[in-house]
């Protein structure tokens, strides 16, 4: 136990690093996926009905393996599960790149989004409980600087095999199973969490701690943890709607709404991703000081600010400049960042990855549903969306700063360790 213990303590940065590039493998996929259906549908001869059922796989596999193997992680333990994920991650990515036909590319589809999805809360979990108090929001906070370079990567990738047809898809997969090879050889040399096997023996032996005694899901709706797992329900599946519109159908939009050309509306958000990255380095900055809750509460004021910009002065590139200059403060540091972090802080070791995978999924089935309505609401009236997103950026932070208020320096990991008598009392 000891030496799992010191080893966790010695290289923090190489866990996080190995397992959070789970966040660059779920930007690398949603991202490649859709350029990737474009090419396979002049290739293979592949329908539109095919590519819509495709994505869609895709977004509820995420969805239902964030739920599952969230669970998974907290009964089975992390490691198992982070390498299952890698594994089949590799395959489905490999069956993409030879697919020939529509079941496979569905299925697999299906398949790399339920493995993406469970990989997510496990290797969160696995991040935290190597870290620090000094240093687990900074660590957590590594997570969405990789997500960023998998957009980054993913989008340069695509941009230079658009050209190449079915051998472009192909690169695009195969980028994505070599990723994940190198993760899954990095995640070998990583121990089983320390945490997560002290409260798996305390359970055995009849020891009864807080994290010991704490594995049902129904303690989440219940005492100290309901507030913050509906809390984190409500912010997140509002917010991650906003972030999720603007991402999935920000050109869309700007094309069909705001009469700018294609090639345009591709390439405004180009100059946002480095500012931000900067703005998540910043984030890792400040996330382990008592300073991020003020930084949270400006964020929420940007994301309201964000949409209110279109509902005021519609749709155009200057205001999709103005909006997503004012937005990418809200994405920084009132939006999955502080998720995290608060996910991680607010429930005890074996309910940790279950809480997180429950909303993730939630929020991802959230954000599907108003996919499917989004165009219809552009088509009839773009404020109207805007105003509903404003709306729903506006509870979504309003719930998270009611909750965490008095919660954000709370920290489960100095009291799962009490006994459960004494907690009681």
């Amino acid at each position: 136990m000891s030496q799992i213990s010191s080893a966790h303590k010695v290289r923090p940065w190489w866990t996080a690093v190995v397992s959070g590039m789970a966040s660059y493998i779920d930007a690398a996929a949603i991202v490649s996926f859709g350029t990737a259906m474009v090419l396979f549908q002049e290739a293979l001869g592949i329908t539109p009905t095919t590519v819509g059922m495709a994505s869609g796989c895709l977004t509820l596999g995420i969805a239902f393996g964030a739920l599952i193997g969230g669970r998974l992680g907290d009964r089975f333990g992390r490691r198992p599960i982070f390498t299952i994920t890698m594994v089949l991650i590799v395959g489905a990515a490999l069956a993409l790149t030879f697919a020939e036909s529509a079941p496979v590319i569905i299925g697999a589809a299906l398949v790399l989004g339920f493995a993406t999805g469970a990989d997510l809360p496990v290797s969160l979990s696995t991040i935290s409980e190597a870290a620090s108090d000094d240093n687990r929001g900074r660590l957590l906070g590594f997570t969405q600087v990789l997500w960023s370079a998998g957009v980054i990567a993913s989008m340069l990738l695509g941009g230079g095999m658009a050209s190449l047809g079915r051998m472009g898809a192909q690169i695009l997969f195969l980028h994505i199973a070599g990723v994940a090879i190198l993760v899954l050889i990095g995640r070998l040399t990583v121990p089983e969490s320390s945490t997560w096997l002290a409260a798996r023996d305390e359970r055995r032996h009849g020891v009864m701690t807080v994290r010991a005694d704490r594995t049902s899901v129904l303690d989440l709706l219940r005492g100290s943890y309901r507030a913050p797992f509906l809390g984190l329900l409500g912010f997140y599946s509002l917010t991650n709607m906003v972030a999720n519109t603007g991402g999935q159908f920000g050109s869309y939009i700007l094309v069909n709404a705001g009469g700018v050309d294609l090639q345009t509306a591709t390439l405004i958000g180009l100059p946002f991703i480095p500012l931000g990255i900067v703005a998540a380095l910043w984030f890792m900055k400040i996330a382990d000081s008592p300073k991020r809750f003020t930084y949270f509460t400006v964020g929420a004021f940007s994301w309201v600010a964000a949409q209110l910009v279109y509902v005021f002065f519609g749709i155009s590139l200057v205001t999709a400049i103005v909006a997503g200059l004012i937005g990418i403060v809200g994405t920084a540091f009132a939006s999955e960042g502080i998720m995290k972090i608060w996910a991680q802080e607010q429930f005890p070791t074996l309910l940790r990855t279950t809480a997180q995978g429950a909303i993730i999924a939630v929020a991802r089935l959230f954000a599907a549903l108003l996919a499917t309505v989004t165009p219809l609401l552009v088509a009839y009236s773009p404020t109207i969306l805007y105003l509903v997103l404003a709306v729903a950026a506006g509870i979504g932070c309003l719930i998270g700063w009611a909750v965490f208020r008095t919660r954000d320096q709370h920290h489960e990991f100095d009291t799962e360790t009490q006994s459960e008598s004494s907690t009681n009392a």
